[in-house]
């Protein structure tokens, strides 16, 4: 969901090796006994060994299976196991996880000069999963689908509309001549040319997005199309699959592993089961019954005290830096935050040692003070509204009320994923700090699974709601300061559904640095953007940081290949494989 870059993508993959992300970690793909942390800078548990059951569990589900209508970085994890893209993230630890590599496509993009057109050729021999050869005009009709019919493909990140010159294209539900797509060219079967309005030098990043997995027109059918996905990878369904029900993928037998340039074929079968209670999916990792909490958050409150306290369990443990910020947004449209001074009011009140209690302490992850994570390029350490310890600071908060005419404090609520205790926790901490201070915050709890596509990314549904306050995390699409930013702040990103800009953020100065981000070559011009924008992010009062997180995450005795992977910042899932003893 998530990572210099402008001007270097077009040169391959060495500008991906300036830059180590916030999970820390140097270094490629070295091998590891178990050890506390071991994952994070190299492979544990080395194993060439194929067959047997993975099984993943989560909290709840996610938004789609469609790779075109996803915006979860588990889910974006998880479909390279049956949705192939142009581009993909190296399968290595440390840093060399981010850099790209070509996948569907023989190379990684080449652009014209005036950086105005990418163009991809296709390996030859690629097919879906009934033998039907993968042709250009398939990634040309995903890409169509997944950015131009917002009314029913509407879960995922919104780029390729925002930055491909196709006029005022309908989408391939109204419009079924996919020759009207001027916004891709598709000269033969093999090759596919992207017209850009601007130069837009990170383009490879978005090659590497599910969004660019092929999809047969023929297959489509909308928004239920997650129900029978046509595989490009090594794994398809076993069968047409239900929403709710428990998911099986099993080998594609018309995958060719010598067209990879990923080892992601090593179980013979892959199991998800959904709606699992946190604590209960904790004690089958402990206990090897399970061997993937596919959401990647970590364990939590009970399970995290028992793997610290015994050092054989803390050695099949990792606590990276996962790269997500957790924050709550403050929505302007939503009386009484329409006045900034009320807004300042939440960001003086917040409690954040208490937020960061809620998620483990030191465990869970570092206080944070802005918007941009430590380690992305342009990243400043700011505190614009800085408290003592980071506890609050209660004069300040009543001169903001006193100064928005709520001197003796008002009533909001505050969203949160109910399926996600930490989650809960912390907004249960920020409205028990508020109330001290006379503002009255009522929880509202939604599932994860329509959190951003119906509630809280929703903007009438916010509105009607009144939900002034919501709890979101974020990281970035892929490694850099617009990758980070551009989604949750740029007033283009505003969506009806989907939509991950909950501040709604639409400030102009925001706004044009961010496009001037996108066509600036120099690398330290561009660094000092991302920087302004964070500035300009908090000085809106609209964003309430309160966590860099970290995740302890755990991995049984039994699952091989392991390592954290930089891109994704969780476990690379592409890569996993199940001990055969």
């Amino acid at each position: 969901m998530r990572k210099t870059w402008l001007g270097l993508a077009a040169a391959g993959t060495s500008a991906a090796m300036l830059l180590t992300a916030c999970g820390g970690g140097g270094g490629g793909g070295g091998e590891s006994e178990n050890e506390f942390d071991a994952a994070t800078t190299s492979i544990v548990n080395p194993s060439d060994e194929q067959g047997g059951t993975l099984d993943f569990a989560h909290s709840d589900e996610f938004d789609s299976m469609d790779p075109g209508n996803t915006y979860y970085a588990a889910n974006w994890d998880f479909t390279r196991l049956y949705a192939r893209t142009l581009v993909t993230y190296s399968q290595e630890p440390g840093a060399a996880g981010l850099e790209l590599v070509p996948d569907l496509a023989e190379d990684l993009g080449q652009v014209s000069d005036d950086g105005l057109t990418w163009t991809y050729t296709l390996k030859e021999g690629l097919t879906f999963e009934d033998g039907t050869p993968i042709t250009s005009e398939d990634i040309k009709y995903a890409v169509a689908r997944s950015n131009f019919a917002p009314d029913i493909i509407n879960k995922g990140p919104t780029y390729f509309n925002q930055i491909l010159d196709a006029g005022d294209y309908a989408g391939p539900y109204e419009d079924e001549n996919l020759d009207n797509f001027e916004g891709i060219e598709t000269p033969d079967e093999r090759t596919i040319v992207f017209h850009l309005k601007d130069p837009f030098s990170e383009f490879d990043y978005l090659a590497a997005m599910p969004q660019t997995a092929p999809v047969p027109a023929d297959a489509d059918t909308g928004d239920q199309y997650q129900s029978a996905v046509v595989s490009s990878g090594p794994y398809k369904y076993e069968s047409e699959w239900t929403v709710g029900q428990p998911l099986t993928l099993v080998r594609n037998t018309e995958y060719d592993p010598e067209t990879d340039p990923l080892t992601r074929n090593r179980p013979e079968q892959i199991n998800v089961t959904w709606k699992q209670e946190e604590n209960d999916r904790d004690n089958r990792l402990i206990s090897g019954d399970l061997d993937v909490d596919v959401a990647g958050l970590g364990v939590e409150a009970a399970a995290r005290g028992e793997i610290l306290r015994d050092e054989a369990l803390k050695a099949q443990a990792d606590n990276p830096l996962t790269g997500f910020k957790l924050y709550f947004a403050i929505n302007p449209n939503v009386e009484p935050f329409d006045d900034k001074a009320c807004r300042e009011a939440i960001l003086y009140g917040a409690d954040k040692t208490a937020m960061q209690a809620a998620w483990g302490g030191a465990i869970g992850g570092d206080i944070a003070t802005s918007m941009l994570p430590p380690g992305t390029p342009g990243y400043e350490e700011i505190d614009p509204y800085a408290t003592p310890e980071h506890k609050g600071d209660g004069d300040a908060v009543q001169t903001a009320l006193d100064e928005c005419g709520m001197s003796d404090g008002f009533t909001t609520n505050i969203s949160y994923r109910s399926d996600r205790d930490k989650e809960k926790k912390a907004a249960e901490a920020l409205q028990q700090a508020l109330a001290q201070y006379g503002i009255d915050a009522q929880l509202k709890g939604y599932e994860t699974g329509t959190y951003t596509s119906e509630q809280a990314g929703s903007p009438s549904f916010v509105e009607s709601e009144e939900l002034g306050i919501m709890a979101y995390g974020w990281g970035a699409d892929w490694p850099s300061g617009y990758g980070f930013l551009q989604q949750i702040m740029h007033g283009d990103s505003i969506k009806d559904a989907g939509n991950s800009n909950l501040s709604e953020l639409d400030d102009p100065e925001v706004n044009q640095l961010l496009d001037d981000a996108a066509q600036t070559e120099d690398p330290a011009e561009r660094e000092q953007m991302y920087g302004e924008i964070d500035a300009l992010a908090m000085e809106s009062a609209t964003f309430l940081p309160y966590l860099d997180q970290k995740a302890l995450l755990f991995r049984p005795e039994g699952l091989t290949n392991v390592h954290f992977s930089e891109a994704y910042k969780m476990y690379d899932y592409s890569s996993l494989g199940v001990a055969q003893n």
